[in-house]
């Protein structure tokens, strides 16, 4: 049995200027003044109720999540039309099957979802846990701790975008090498079950390192920046572009053959070409890629499709660069 312990200390003298841990309707309810800061920055809403199931202190989360202040429940019980759980098959626990009573005949520690009244009249999910107190005397009272359900999707949410964080290039805000890896992994598998093609274009920036000596690092990252954009211009949502190292761009395209694959990278080329950066100076800087492209075949892996895109690639460079150059 899980159970928290407190000293009743009503009948002791308090210190000057000490305040109960627990108070209700100037009468002292005190219980361990030590538990009380803790009790009060609890990120989970916490109320406790006495062996009527009325309540004796309600914490600043419990304040926010359900839109009841302190001063309008304390002393109240709490199913005097304030929380009024209902459970997910619709009883009213506070008549059916309530968690804080039973908690207090039997002082074990319970555990459920339910569905409580907020302030404004809607219901809110809630994980909910109900605790046994007892004092040195003997006196039962329970502890109910509460947090939205909600609170756990926004967790969910926070972990999804530091995935994407991780999987993200921080410079031009596509994705990153390892992102590209899983979706061309996830394009295979899927050619391999059920022969959806697809084609890979590898781009590089012509003369980059140029760009770098010449006018700087930080017009070089401009230069990224604009490429990157263009080509995501260019893509359809179910096209897969990532940052691939460097200066090199790898885009995936689904459910296209080799005529349509060179198509789209001639447009990025041609994209590309055409744009310009205005520096500080008044001059303006202009870049080309050179690209190749490779469509999946039935003995590929990953690496394989990508070392024939990097050899069409090389073929690019070495007749000219600005060029596409793309086969099976």
């Amino acid at each position: 049995m899980q159970s928290m312990h407190f000293r009743d200390i009503g009948g002791e003298r308090m210190k000057k200027g000490e305040r109960p841990a627990f108070s209700m309707e100037g009468k002292d309810i005190q219980a361990g003044a030590s538990i009380e800061p803790l009790l009060r920055v609890l990120h989970e809403g916490v109320y406790i109720v006495d062996k009527d199931r009325r309540i004796l202190f309600w914490n600043s989360a419990a304040e926010e999540i359900t839109g009841y202040a302190a001063s309008a429940v304390v002393g109240s019980r709490c199913a005097d039309n304030i929380l009024r759980h209902v459970s997910e098959d619709g009883r009213e626990l506070c008549t059916d099957g309530c968690p804080l009573q039973a908690t207090l005949d039997d002082g074990k520690t319970r555990d459920l979802v339910a569905y409580l009244h907020h302030r404004d009249g809607r219901r809110l999910p809630v994980h909910i846990r109900s605790i046994a107190m007892q004092n040195d005397k003997g006196a039962s009272r329970v502890v109910e701790l509460f947090d939205e359900i909600s609170e756990k999707s926004e967790l969910i949410n926070e972990l999804e975008a530091l995935r994407q964080e991780l999987l993200r290039d921080p410079l031009t805000q596509i994705g990153n090498r390892r992102f590209f890896e899983l979706n061309a992994d996830a394009r295979l598998a899927a050619y391999h079950a059920q022969q959806l093609p697809f084609g890979l274009l590898l781009f590089d920036i012509d003369h980059f390192k140029k760009v770098n000596d010449t006018y700087g690092h930080l017009a070089g990252d401009t230069v990224l920046k604009m490429v990157a954009g263009t080509i995501s211009g260019v893509l359809r949502p179910l096209d897969t572009l990532a940052r691939f190292g460097g200066e090199e761009f790898v885009v995936l395209v689904p459910n296209c053959n080799a005529e349509y694959l060179y198509v789209v990278g001639e447009r990025i080329r041609i994209l590309i070409e055409t744009s310009w950066l205005d520096l500080e100076d008044g001059s303006r800087l202009k870049v080309t890629i050179s690209g190749g492209g490779a469509m999946v075949q039935p003995n590929d892996q990953v690496s394989t499709l990508i070392e024939r895109a990097d050899r069409r690639l090389y073929q690019s460079k070495e007749t000219g660069r600005n060029r596409v150059i793309v086969g099976t």
